[in-house]
Formats: structure tokens, C-alpha cells, sequence
């Protein structure tokens, strides 16, 4: 597996990271533990090295499983969580609280069954408490050992530089793939300038860019996708276009629209690592086989210019979630 630096930081990765939240939220009900695990840790052995969790994932089970699974092999890898939901009950709110993320790394650091927390993120920026609180809470917590690198998810140009004059940002993640380039606009020069790398999730467009998702799909009842205007059955219909715009350049590539898709993130910029997720072992080494993949400047302007004639339908967040990105 190739490795990439993010940023300006000491974290090197795996060229693609594995996130583990679909594993017990977001997307139906839980993975069975044990499947969960043998999951996780053939990722491991497949090469990935990088591995995304957070408290509000079930809550606090995602990251019991993660910590029972990698740690065998805590040394060789780079795991990362989150803080910033009350309770860690994403519908309870935000709460960024210098004694929250205190209070999150404790029990972080027990769930992981670790002694540092490789990348803490802030789940989404808190409105009711400046970001120099925020991001000294952090600086406390690396210079204590506990932490080792600072980061922020959906995260605004502006709060992320607040941020970085208190304590250096290793990365941001936030959602980036070919349905959704707004980061192109503001955050992705902010980051190159600042040297910040950048953690694209959903790379695959919430599983929408794999070409397994159509109008007649039903979801699962707990199913987020019920609730993503992108994701309504006219929406789906109106946005296969991109789906076989990828299958296209697949069909010439020998490869899969998910493989090509996640290409297309990594030709972007040397310090993009995307962290798609996923539940079966079969799409892990679809996913993983995307590093091996290289598009070219001719595939990359034929991609660009027929991307820029197709236009996504529908927001990515109902109204009430996305007041809380881009702060």
C-alpha cells in the first residue's frame, strides 16, 4: 500500500484509510462485532493503516470495537476519533467545552485501549465556544501525551485558521468526492496554503458512486439516507448520470466506478487520503484496489469536462444538519 503525509504533519498513511462508522451508525442496523472486527483487521493486513472512528458512532460503540480489533497492532497504525456532541448524541447538540474534550479523551483512550489518541478531531465547530478554547484544549492535551495531532470535520476557511494560530490543524475532514466539490472552492486552497491535509469522507457519495444505488433502492428504515434530499428517488434517478459517466471510464480502465471515483480523489492533491467506509470484505479490496489506479492528466480532463456538464440534484443534509457545517 502507498503512504501519504498529510500535510505538514508527522502522520504518514496508507494512500486510502477505512472508515469504520457504517459499522455500527448511519446506515441500518450494527455489523455483528465479530464480523466488525474481522473486517477491520483485514483492512489491516491488506495494508490500510488508517483508521477513522468517533464517540457519536452508536454512540461509543464503534470505538470499543476499533480498539478490541487493532489492538494487536496498535504501533502500526494511526487511529483517529472524535469530540463535540453532547453526550456524544449527535441530536443532542454540540458541546466543544474545554471539560468535554477532556472528559471525551479520557474515555476515548479506555474504549481504544490505548495511551494516545493518534488524530482527535472536533466533530463540527461549536458556536458557543470560541475556537482558540477549542483548539488550546487540544495544544493541553498533545503537550500531556494524550494526543498527538489536532484535527477539525466540516470545518469553515475561517475557523480552521483561528484554529492553526493556536494549534497547528494535521488534517480536515470533511465530505469530498465527485458529487459533491465544494471544497474545491475555499477549503482546499486554505488547506494547501496552511499545509493541512485534507480527509475526504464519503468519497463515494454515501455508497451512491459505486453504481449499486438506484431509484429503486429502498434503505433500511434507520437507514440516514431516508433523510438526504440527494438521496430522494427523483434525485436518484436525475444524478445516475455521474454514476454512468464513472462506469464508462471503468469500462476503458478495467476497473469498477467506486475504484475510478476514489482515483479521482487521489490524483487530486499528494495529501488527500480518502477514508471511504464499507461492511463487506468483498468491497474493502474493490475499494483498496483504487490505489493501483492511475488517471492520467488525458483521463482527468475527459472526466473534468464531462462532469462539468452534469449537475447534482439535491442537498447532501436536510435543512436542520447543514447549519452545522461550514462554521
Amino acid at each position: 500500500m502507498k503512504k501519504r503525509r498529510l500535510g505538514n504533519s508527522d502522520l504518514e498513511v496508507s494512500a486510502l484509510g477505512l472508515g469504520c462508522m457504517g459499522l455500527s451508525y448511519g446506515y441500518g442496523p450494527a455489523t455483528d462485532k465479530k464480523q466488525a472486527i474481522e473486517l477491520i483487521r483485514k483492512a489491516f493486513e491488506s495494508g490500510v493503516t488508517f483508521f477513522d472512528t468517533a464517540e457519536a458512532y452508536g454512540p461509543f460503540i464503534n470505538e470499543e470495537i476499533l480498539g478490541e480489533a487493532l489492538e494487536p497492532f496498535r504501533d502500526q497504525v494511526v487511529i483517529a476519533t472524535k469530540f463535540g456532541f453532547a453526550g456524544g448524541k449527535v441530536d443532542k447538540g454540540m458541546d466543544s467545552r474545554p471539560e468535554n474534550i477532556r472528559l471525551v479523551a479520557e474515555s476515548a483512550l479506555k474504549r481504544l485501549r490505548t495511551d494516545r489518541i493518534d488524530l482527535f478531531y472536533q466533530h463540527r465547530v461549536d458556536p458557543n465556544v470560541p475556537m482558540e478554547d477549542v483548539a488550546g484544549t487540544v495544544k493541553d492535551l498533545i503537550g500531556e501525551g494524550k494526543v498527538k495531532n489536532f484535527g477539525m470535520s466540516e470545518a469553515g476557511a475561517q475557523s480552521i485558521r483561528r484554529a492553526h494560530a493556536v494549534q497547528p490543524v494535521a488534517a480536515l475532514q470533511s465530505e469530498y468526492s465527485l458529487w459533491w466539490r465544494e471544497p474545491e472552492q475555499e477549503i482546499i486552497p486554505t488547506l494547501e496554503e496552511l499545509g493541512i491535509g485534507f480527509v475526504p469522507f464519503s468519497p463515494l457519495g454515501k455508497g451512491f458512486l459505486t453504481g449499486a444505488i438506484n431509484e429503486r433502492t429502498q434503505f433500511d428504515k434507520d437507514d440516514f439516507r431516508n433523510i438526504v434530499p440527494r438521496f430522494s428517488e427523483e434525485n436518484r434517478k436525475a444524478n445516475q448520470a455521474m454514476v454512468d459517466l464513472l462506469k464508462n471510464i471503468a469500462s476503458e480502465k478495467d476497473a469498477t466506478p467506486a475504484q475510478i471515483a476514489l482515483a479521482w480523489l487521489l490524483a487530486q492533491k499528494p495529501w488527500i487520503v480518502p477514508i471511504p467506509g464499507t461492511t463487506k470484505i468483498n468491497r474493502l479490496e474493490e475499494n483498496l484496489g483504487a490505489v493501483k489506479i492511475e488517471l492520467l492528466a488525458d483521463d482527468l480532463k475527459k472526466i473534468e469536462e464531462a462532469a462539468s456538464k452534469l449537475e447534482i440534484q439535491g442537498a447532501r443534509y436536510p435543512q436542520h444538519l447543514q447549519q452545522r457545517v461550514g462554521k
